[in-house]
């Protein structure tokens, strides 16, 4: 089950959990990186497997564009499709709010996950974000 969540809801904190687990404590990102100011722009999302948060990302709008970022699934339940899950409820949130397109900002081990759902690297050369190498991404949204 995927919910969604402004940072005012209660199930944010299970979107923080779920990221702090992945990026914090995992990545080794500083949580001052992690947790940033758009977090209060962001549409957040969070998958449960039952009742336990087990992935989570976030949406906001840049210009006409919907960006996602943050995503991620806790270790213990990849490999398991949950991420192409997780990815597909924002887009369809994106096509709701009628985005023509998304983009993020892919670390290199996920670059082919994302290209598996249709999106296509637009940067020329890889890049850092929090000391982790990252290529940008873009898809075209379509209505269904």
């Amino acid at each position: 089950m995927i919910k969604k969540y402004s940072t005012e809801d209660k199930g944010y904190k299970d979107a923080l959990h779920v990221r702090r687990d992945v990026f914090v404590h995992e990545q080794q990102i500083d949580e001052s990186e992690e947790i940033d100011d758009y977090e209060d722009s962001s549409l957040h999302f969070v998958l449960y497997d039952e009742e336990k948060p087990v992935g989570a990302s976030r949406l906001r709008q840049v210009n006409k564009d919907g960006k996602v970022e943050r995503v991620c699934i806790l270790s213990s339940h990849r490999k398991k499709g949950l991420g192409e899950k997780l990815m597909r409820a924002m887009e369809q949130t994106a096509i709701d709010q009628s985005f023509s397109s998304l983009i993020l900002y892919a670390q290199i081990q996920a670059e082919d996950f994302y290209k598996k759902l249709g999106y296509e690297t637009t940067s020329t050369e890889p890049f850092l974000d929090a000391n982790i190498p990252h290529v940008a991404m873009k898809k075209v949204l379509k209505s269904s």
